[in-house]
């Protein structure tokens, strides 16, 4: 993988938000941000690992501060960006990153409702109560950037993953109906879709569904999280200013539309 560049001031004065900060994509796109310049609030239920993930990559000028919610609590989401605005004073980005995978190598008629509602919990109506919160917070100043992580298996379906499939199919929905609410309001809203990335959130799922996923890729390699934060943080940045509703690919070719 080729060295990363940074831009140390694109986002020098703003304020994001990152949910899922704790570990995994979420903890390097907000590495990421602030490297670039942002004041950054961590959300993530796992109080602990997100405290000291947290104190990291703070800096004098670039604070991180952590804020323990779990996303598919509505008067949680609603108290925490709420709070992010009180703190910091604005709210410029949101990167929605927080997710489950779930049952994974698991035909429907043996995934658990409860394993499917618990799934759809967190991946879809976490997405949906994100955006509603953060484009109120947002409207006001005529100017935000959100983006949604999105899936491949939402484009084109993982089997034995319904759960997972169905709820990154509905944040691709999502995407597209908000995005268009909002597209002469100064407020984008994109999705990014990406194939199997090396995170501690593939740590549980089964090796035959990781081979399966990895042998669709054309580049046969799973994608970094250092190439994921690259490309988020382009998609929240002032210089993507013509594009909303859109579902950017990172699946090393798997992606064919």
């Amino acid at each position: 993988m080729p060295e990363l560049t940074y831009f140390p001031d694109r986002f020098k004065g703003q304020v994001a938000i990152v949910t899922g900060g704790a570990d995994g994509l979420g903890k390097t796109i907000a590495q990421r941000l602030v490297a670039e310049g942002a004041s950054v609030a961590l959300f993530d239920r796992n109080a602990t690992l997100l405290e000291k993930s947290g104190s990291e990559f703070a800096t004098a000028d670039r604070p991180v501060r952590t804020y323990p919610i779990d996303i598919s609590q509505e008067s949680q989401v609603k108290e925490a960006v709420d709070q992010v605005v009180a703190d910091f004073g604005q709210l410029d980005v949101v990167v929605n990153s927080a997710g489950i995978v779930g049952p994974t190598s698991t035909n429907i008629t043996t995934y658990t409702t409860a394993d499917f509602e618990n799934v759809c919990a967190i991946n879809l109506l976490g997405s949906f109560l994100i955006t509603k919160y953060a484009v109120t917070a947002m409207a006001s100043r005529g100017y935000g950037r959100i983006l949604l992580m999105a899936s491949i298996a939402g484009k084109e379906g993982n089997p034995g993953m319904v759960g997972y499939s169905v709820s990154k199919a509905g944040v691709i929905g999502l995407v597209k109906a908000i995005a268009k609410e909002y597209a002469t309001t100064g407020i984008s809203i994109n999705g990014l879709a990406p194939a199997v990335i090396k995170t501690a959130m593939n740590d549980n799922t089964s090796p035959e569904q990781l081979a399966y996923m990895t042998a669709k890729i054309p580049m046969g390699r799973l994608g970094q999280v250092d190439e994921v934060a690259a490309m988020a943080c382009f998609i929240v940045s002032a210089e993507n200013s013509f594009s909303t509703g859109f579902i950017y690919d990172i699946s090393g070719g798997r992606a064919t539309y």
